[in-house]
């Protein structure tokens, strides 16, 4: 309903004088002891517009009030870190990477929107993640893209998983943006529920940090970027914030609408404004829109602020006060500017033809005062709405149901009986929707845009150079699983967090710091808090044993549809630096007469292995073993290795085991494998295995005493397991497939599902 200046108003005045006017608070999303509780904040009962905001605000999605009392481990925890410049609580993390660059990224989810409207939800997400970086003052250089379906062969993931896709690659690619890294799993339990995050990573000079506050009274409050529109409205903030429910009506109109284009004129123009030193505070306008941001920067500052809502441009003039404040239209800013600077800053908006206006200033005061039309529709205390909202400490409890899955164990499964069965089963693996080559997707966005991309998918890392002079360079990862993390919550955020940290080490990168997306069902079942809570601690923990702070990240609850929740699934991301990209150690065997070396130990764990996914449809049992001190060494032994030309190639060790990563070390180099077991390893377990703190790696013939001298002196198991040779993957004495056979069973299973 549209509101217009001789309208009348719910004022803050009109309100005060009517305390029992209905207001549809349950429609909100509130509950009944939240709107009492704004009722006493307030002293009397909020206007239309002040129960906009403070729905938004308040929803699980903007507040975690149900995770806040579990991520606060990863502040009591955090390991002491040299290289963290800014932590949990900005847009993003900073960290330190050398030579006076500094490197924030974060990961991010729009998992609900991107179900409901897949090219549009995943678009925005991409644009969502990149403001956040650019806000916090650095260029963005790079997006990774973690993805989580339903099964491959079902018709609803035939329309899901293209619309994200293109949406991904449209946004980043119209950017300017490479997507250089993620995941793509396909499981049952995503069917109704989708994962679709989003990381970015940006650079920027030590003294570029910009942060989120508004301060200095008599500072101006400027909006600028993209007109605000009706789409949206609702959209990551309420639409995120509770469970799918069919016979709900559609959604669609609260899924954001995005502009790249728009998008990249934002981002010059923002980092002309900073260049120049035009801006105080700065937040961008994401989930929750205006009430967000101005809630925000006004809590962060020093005083008050004032804001004249009927001064923001709109796409749509019928759109009323609460509309606008609830709005999540893309492509918009929001900078507190010091009076003296207003006119270059809108000089220079105008100059990338970018829409700004002053729509308010600092006040000396301690509320966040809206007018409209010179009437005041909104007069509260900043904090209330941005970072006091109500904290749940959610009843939890160990399901019933996990002891007998536990006890489930894959040890019972039918193995291969000879060659001819290992033969079937390793193509049957790599043929696997999980396991198969990602081209077909990875194809549609663009790597290398920029001309920094040194490794990209479907390496374990990705690298990308900082600096062109000196080489320096840093490499990201992101991973997770939720069938580890099924039959082990807390084991499973470690394995999550392990992996990526080894694909980083196994670039020659030394791993910094860490940013996660919780992907979880409904807080109110507490069996999905109690997963929620053993994920949390374990991923604590483990990062404070590897010295890796988590520096920021997401929280995406109500990801289930009725009573299906999702896998729990922590997906962790994590960052590293090179000194210098030119030492980078690929995944790829390209050169005959290479050593194979396995570093670690191999036991017989399957427990949610995909060997016992795609051959049996298995889940039980536990997920291997995590050893964060043999994950330490391991990294520690691939850097080393990678920096002083040890090794040609390296490939980290998770999903389908040992034959899993030949395989596609051998598919991507175009070289053929000899393999042979350890003494004491049977060929199946040696194969399949799952064990964690593996690699397997190639070492040149000439520095194969000193690459095993240097895993001797630190203790770190390494055996020779075979040779690069040839145009086939053997195993010696049990099978042979020739590479062109392995390169078309792993090639051909995506174009033929979604082609």
């Amino acid at each position: 309903m549209s509101t217009s200046p001789t309208r009348h108003l719910d004022t803050v005045k009109h309100a005060a004088g009517s305390p029992d006017a209905a207001q549809p608070w349950a429609e909100l999303g509130l509950k009944r002891e939240e709107y009492d509780r704004i009722r006493e904040v307030l002293g009397r009962r909020p206007t239309g517009a002040e129960l906009a905001m403070y729905s938004v605000m308040w929803s699980e999605h903007c507040s975690y009030k149900s995770s806040k009392v579990h991520l606060r481990q990863f502040g009591d925890k955090a390991p002491h870190s040299d290289a963290l410049l800014v932590g949990i609580g900005e847009q993003a993390g900073v960290v330190d990477v050398g030579q006076g660059y500094a490197v924030t990224f974060k990961i991010e989810s729009h998992n609900h929107p991107s179900y409901v409207e897949p090219y549009q939800g995943a678009a925005t997400g991409v644009g969502g993640i990149v403001r956040d970086i650019i806000a916090m003052g650095a260029r963005p250089i790079a997006v990774l893209d973690p993805l989580r379906f339903g099964a491959a062969d079902h018709p609803d993931t035939r329309r899901v998983l293209p619309g994200v896709v293109a949406g991904i690659g449209g946004y980043g690619n119209c950017l300017g943006l490479p997507t250089i890294g993620g995941e793509v799993v396909f499981d049952p339990c995503y069917q109704g529920n989708p994962l679709v995050n989003a990381l970015c990573v940006g650079v920027m000079r030590h003294e570029d940090i910009h942060l989120a506050k508004a301060s200095g009274v008599g500072n101006k409050v400027i909006l600028y970027g993209a007109r605000t529109g009706g789409d949206g409205i609702g959209g990551a903030s309420i639409l995120a914030s509770e469970t799918f429910d069919a016979a709900k009506p559609s959604k669609r109109p609260a899924v954001q609408v995005g502009d790249p284009f728009q998008e990249k004129l934002l981002i010059e123009c923002t980092l002309e404004v900073f260049a120049e030193g035009l801006v105080v505070g700065i937040q961008d306008l994401g989930a929750a829109g205006l009430s967000c941001a101005t809630s925000e920067l006004a809590s962060a500052g020093s005083g008050g602020m004032r804001v004249d809502l009927d001064r923001v441009p709109l796409r749509d003039p019928s759109l009323s006060p609460e509309e606008i404040l609830m709005s999540e239209s893309q492509e918009r800013m929001c900078a507190v500017v010091e009076p003296g600077k207003v006119e270059r800053f809108l000089e220079i908006c105008a100059k990338w033809d970018v829409i700004a206006t002053v729509i308010g200033e600092v006040t000396d005061g301690e509320r966040l005062e809206i007018f409209w039309h010179g009437e005041q529709i909104v007069d509260v205390p900043p904090r209330t709405v941005a970072h006091d909202g109500p904290v749940y400490e959610r009843p939890f409890a160990r399901p019933g149901w996990q002891d007998e899955l536990q006890a489930d164990d894959p040890a019972r499964l039918a193995r291969p009986s000879g060659g001819a069965e290992l033969r079937a089963q390793v193509l049957r693996l790599a043929g696997s929707p999980n396991q198969a080559a990602k081209s077909w997707i990875t194809d549609q966005y663009d790597r290398y845009v920029l001309g920094n991309t040194v490794l990209a998918q479907p390496e374990d890392g990705a690298v990308l150079r900082i600096d062109e002079e000196t080489g320096l360079g840093i490499a990201l990862a992101t991973d997770g699983n939720g069938r580890y993390a099924k039959l082990d919550p807390y084991a499973g955020a470690q394995l999550a967090l392990v992996e990526a940290y080894r694909n980083v080490a196994a670039t020659g990168a030394r791993p910094l710091a860490v940013t996660d997306c919780l992907n979880f069902g409904s807080p109110e079942d507490p069996a999905v808090m109690w997963q929620f809570a053993e994920a949390t601690r374990g991923l604590a923990d483990a990062c404070r044993v590897l010295g890796t702070p988590v520096t920021g990240g997401n929280v995406s609850l109500y990801n289930q549809t009725g009573e299906a929740a999702i896998h729990p699934t922590p997906v962790v991301g994590v960052l590293g630096v090179l000194d210098d990209v030119a030492r980078r150690t690929p995944m790829a065997f390209r050169e005959e007469g290479l050593l194979l070396y396995l570093l670690g130990e191999t036991r017989a764990e399957f427990g949610g292995s995909a060997w016992a996914d795609v051959v049996h449809g298995h889940l039980g049992g536990l997920p291997p073993r995590v050893d964060l001190e043999r994950e330490r060494l391991l990294a520690e032994i691939l850097v080393a290795a990678s920096r002083d030309g040890m090794i040609d190639a390296a490939h980290d060790l998770s999903d389908g085991g040992l034959v899993q990563a030949v395989a596609e070390s051998c598919v991507r180099g175009g070289r053929g494998a000899r393999l042979v077991p350890p003494d004491g390893l049977d060929p199946f377990t040696f194969l399949f295995s799952e064990s964690t703190a593996r690699a397997v790696v190639a070492v040149p013939r000439s520095e194969e005493l000193r690459f095993t001298d240097m895993c001797a002196a630190r203790n770190q198991p390494a055996a020779r397991i075979g040779v690069v040779d040839g145009d086939a993957l053997e195993l010696q004495g049990h099978f042979t497939i020739p590479l062109a056979e392995l390169r078309e069973t792993h090639e051909r299973t995506l174009p033929a599902l979604f082609g």
